[in-house]
């Protein structure tokens, strides 16, 4: 019985440290854009924003930066939700071949409708298109997640340079840089470097299984090695 018992124990102390290890990580609200480059137009940019929480996801706020202007910006409709965006005077004009360009929308917020929503275990993809991105290399929006008890998340920690990532960091673009035609150097490294965060998700995806694989080993032999100590006592008992 006590060998049983002792047995028992270990496995149940064993699924419990590999039920906590196998917790999801909950994933980040991404931007991606494709080919984007430095001063390039008509560019399709995408926010990806999962529901983290077990309750609906019925607003997406988005800040676009002021230091780092996008000269032009439509925003594609998406079933169920509404949008409004704000515009602000800009302290530095752009300067386009068609002229000066004063004032430029800095934020965007998706609303959904009555009934509508992200609900949990969804993600939303809520896409605009740049007229001309600003000949920068990188641009970082801050985002503002909102969920249907009233509370939300915002995105918006920036992390220094050879720092962790913070906890919930803001979606940052990495812009190509363009050759002499304007068009990507490379367009596959340019598609590449555009989606930082789901490479580190990829590679995150990827390790979590050999981890847990090497936890449950170590685990399983603790498990077995109490048991032949149990045994080895009853005998001599």
């Amino acid at each position: 019985m006590t060998r049983l018992r002792t047995i028992a124990l270990a496995g149940s102390a064993a699924a419990v440290a590999l039920l906590v290890l196998a917790a999801p990580a909950f994933a980040h609200v991404t931007v991606s854009a494709p080919g984007a480059t430095r001063g390039g137009s008509d560019q399709e940019i995408t926010f990806r924003v999962p529901v983290e929480k077990n309750v609906n996801t019925v607003g997406v706020k988005v800040a676009l930066p002021t230091n780092t202007p996008i000269a032009s910006v439509e925003v594609q409709a998406m079933p169920g939700w509404t949008h409004t965006e704000k515009t602000t005077k800009l302290a530095t004009p752009i300067k386009t071949d068609d002229g000066e360009i004063t004032e430029a929308v800095t934020e965007i917020d998706w609303t959904a409708q009555p009934g509508q929503g992200l609900k949990p275990g969804e993600f939303g993809a809520f896409t605009i298109i740049a007229g001309l991105l600003p000949d920068a290399p990188t641009v970082t929006f801050k985002a503002i997640q909102t969920y249907a008890d009233g509370t939300s998340t915002a995105w918006i920690e920036t992390a220094a340079p050879g720092s962790a990532e913070p906890e919930h960091p803001a979606p940052v673009l990495t812009l190509a840089a363009a050759d002499s035609t304007g068009a990507p150097a490379n367009t596959a490294t340019a598609t590449a470097i555009a989606q930082p965060a789901a490479s580190k998700a990829s590679k995150a995806s990827n390790t979590g299984p050999v981890v847990l694989s090497i936890v449950a080993l170590v685990l399983a032999a603790a498990a077995l090695g109490l048991a032949v100590v149990s045994r080895a006592r009853g005998r001599q008992s």
